[in-house]
């Protein structure tokens, strides 16, 4: 009998809680114009698939899927600009911390028997920033070449899905971006892979300290320009 009651009082909970909705629904639709308002109630009936009302009398289902389609390309093509700029840069970056650290060691090397102890103690020092520098760039780069192959997929199921709208200028667009983007990126890479052969060929970022074989010379010692110091 309790068990009757209870059941009793959750479908009157319900035909309330259904009945509330119904007349709010009905205060703000009796503020909509008459044709929204159709078309309000025909989009609520289908399970709510949008939050915006849409006249269809005006405004066909393809024109909105084509419209909607050039909508994601302009933001595919927004998200590969940004991602193609920062791993552009990072590429960049890294190519030239390696050539930075490949002068600072072959100088040092060459050097080596001409500075004093704490010379060579501080060139060394600067030689290991470079080298943590170098590594903070190269994993930036893995980062970003990640972002960048996503957005590349992105920006080619964009371009696709905007030829089967019928939006062929926007699928251009993504086209002719994801293009001149490979470009780009292929440049900056193929001059930080010549980077790192030099890099490899030089030994800089593996070699060890080294010491001084001869005593330096009072008078002859080659001054060391204030650019060998600085990291960049």
């Amino acid at each position: 009998m309790a068990l009757y009651g209870r059941k009793i009082l959750a479908a009157g909970r319900c035909v309330v809680s259904f009945w509330s909705t119904a007349i709010r629904t009905r205060q703000i639709l009796i503020r909509l114009p008459s044709v929204i308002r159709r078309n309000w109630i025909s989009v609520g009936i289908s399970s709510g698939l949008c939050a915006v009302p849409f006249v269809q009398d005006r405004v066909s289902h393809e024109a909105l899927i084509r419209r909607a389609s050039s909508l994601v390309t302009d933001s595919a093509n927004t998200f590969l600009s940004q991602t193609t700029l920062a791993l552009v840069d990072s590429l960049t970056q890294y190519t030239k911390a390696v050539h930075t650290l490949i002068s600072l060691h072959r100088r040092y090397v060459v050097n080596i028997n001409r500075l004093n102890p704490a010379d060579e103690s501080a060139i060394w020092q600067v030689i290991l920033n470079q080298r943590e520098e170098l590594l903070r760039y190269r994993e930036d780069c893995k980062q970003f070449e990640t972002k960048w192959m996503n957005a590349v997929n992105l920006t080619q199921l964009a371009a696709e899905a905007a030829f089967n709208a019928g939006a062929d200028q926007a699928s251009v667009t993504a086209q002719t971006n994801l293009q001149l983007a490979q470009t780009h990126v292929e440049q900056a890479r193929q001059r930080s892979l010549e980077a790192e052969q030099e890099l490899k060929d030089s030994k800089a970022e593996v070699s060890q300290r080294l010491q001084n074989t001869s005593p330096a010379v009072e008078g002859n010692e080659e001054e060391i320009p204030e650019a060998y110091l600085r990291e960049d």
